[in-house]
């Protein structure tokens, strides 16, 4: 008989069929009644069996974790908690588990325990609902850009370029490095590597996203990015993924827009879609504040803080505002903030980005024009202000309890301009050539921006680190599974 999904069966008005249900039992209680989920929801369907006339063998395999098909009639539930069950007729094992063995009891687990099983938590409810809404998300993303007429890209995940002139990159090579070819100074002979140069993981893709913004309009790459960034918090990854979409004739109000928008509709379609992984993760998560002080408890449950930022317009204003509230600000008076803000310049931390989202405007904030001192080469310049201080027409948008989410700008499509700074930034200008073609064939006005998949998906669910929304995080020193 064809298997029935529980997501399905749970909605059925239809008693008294004959369904069939495969999945992995999560209680067996009583004797009677096993607790079945198949992964297409976050419930459970009750399976009653008759022990009477069951083989007491069979009864005893029926360990949580084990894999089991039931075949009965379904029916209107009789106990609380569930609205239907199925009346077993026929029952088989598909796997067996050990439940000595099995680590996954009926019981609390820490996330720091589930983290050391990355492998198995997907069994779990908090888990499930989590990667439910990412997939959501993820669905969402590609919905909207398709609906705006964007063309999907798929950028290189080996690059030769950094383009965030960090440094921060893992090597990509196939040299024996117990053999390693050298030039006559000593350095690494990458001529006789793979791609014949030194060869890296890519950390953005927005690089390559222009070239094909100025020639198809508007485009979007949505893909692996890497980090050898040695950061242990809870906000950082070495692998993660990233939206970044890049816009031909968009200056940063256009930017700021599409960007405003994008978050509004997949914040709107997790919620449309994912009701019952979110109420799931709200109940979580007021569980977990009951653990804080009072004065670090959220004001807002998750689904309210959702809807919070869909019926708010998100606060812009510019770097220099936000530092004139920042120096006047009673944590900064106070020195309650660990980085002091003192001066025009300073780059902005967590704790300034969340104080001005959750303490003064009370709503998500885009900051634009920052320091071009702080900012990428590629960010378009504006003029010095009447202090003779240099900005760039950068946009970071702030979320509660993230801090940024989103970090773009207007390009600079000025090739003076741009190899002037290349120049400053030590960036080498030849090795650009092909990024700086854009600028000498047709350039035209345009914008992009990067969206941390991971940070909305964190945002979203409410998880409060990072390597609790990616399904195998990976860390300096962690490359499990």
């Amino acid at each position: 008989m064809k298997r029935t999904k529980i997501k399905d069966l749970l909605n059925a008005t239809e008693f008294g069929q004959q369904v069939t249900v495969k999945g992995w039992v999560r209680t067996f209680r009583n004797n009677q009644f096993i607790a079945i989920n198949d992964g297409s929801s976050i419930n459970n369907i009750q399976a009653v069996v008759d022990f009477t006339s069951t083989d007491e063998s069979l009864l005893k395999r029926l360990t949580t974790g084990a894999a089991v098909s039931v075949t009965g009639e379904l029916v209107e539930s009789l106990g609380k908690g569930q609205r239907v069950e199925i009346k077993v007729g026929q029952l088989e094992i598909l796997g067996d588990c050990d439940a000595e063995k099995y680590p996954l009891q009926p019981k609390k687990h820490s996330l720091e325990f589930l983290r050391e099983i990355a492998h198995l938590r997907f069994r779990t409810n908090t888990f499930n609902a989590v990667f439910k809404v990412r997939n959501a998300l993820a669905f969402a993303i590609h919905k909207f850009f398709n609906e705006q007429g964007f063309v999907y890209m798929h950028s290189p995940i080996i690059t030769g370029s950094d383009a965030e002139g960090a440094g921060e990159m893992f090597r990509v090579t196939t040299i024996d490095l117990d053999n390693i070819p050298r030039n006559e100074d000593g350095s690494v002979n990458y001529k006789e590597d793979f791609f014949g140069k030194s060869t890296n993981l890519t950390v953005s893709g927005q690089l390559e996203g222009e070239l094909a913004a100025l020639a198809f309009g508007e485009i979007y790459t949505f893909g692996p990015t890497f980090r050898a960034e040695n950061s242990n918090t809870t906000r950082h990854l070495a692998e993660f993924w990233m939206i970044e979409p890049e816009m031909a004739f968009y200056d940063l109000n256009d930017n700021m827009d599409l960007a405003e928008s994008l978050l509004k509709y997949v914040i709107r379609y997790a919620l449309d879609n994912c009701g019952d992984e979110l109420e799931f993760l709200k109940g979580r998560l007021l569980e977990e504040e009951k653990q804080k002080p009072q004065n670090e408890r959220s004001d807002l449950d998750l689904i309210s803080k959702l809807n919070f930022c869909l019926e708010n317009s998100f606060e812009r204003i510019t770097y220099t505002e936000a530092i004139n509230i920042l120096k006047s600000s009673k944590p900064n008076q106070k020195k309650q903030f660990k980085y002091l803000i003192e001066d025009w310049g300073a780059d902005l931390q967590s704790e300034h980005e969340r104080y001005l989202v959750e303490k003064h405007f009370k709503k998500p904030v885009i900051l634009t024009d920052y320091p071009a001192d702080i900012k990428a080469f590629y960010m378009k310049q504006n003029d010095a202000d009447d202090q003779g201080r240099n900005t760039v027409r950068a946009m970071d948008i702030l979320f509660p309890g993230i801090g940024e989410i989103v970090g773009g700008s207007q390009r600079e499509e000025v090739l003076e301009k741009l190899e002037r700074r290349m120049t400053e930034m030590h960036i080498p200008v030849e090795e650009m050539s092909w990024f700086l073609d854009t600028r000498r064939f047709g350039s035209v006005p345009h914008s992009g921006f990067g969206l941390g998949f991971e940070r909305l998906v964190l945002f979203v669910t409410g998880m409060t680190n990072i390597r609790d929304v990616i399904p195998f995080p990976r860390t300096p020193k962690n490359a499990e599974f």
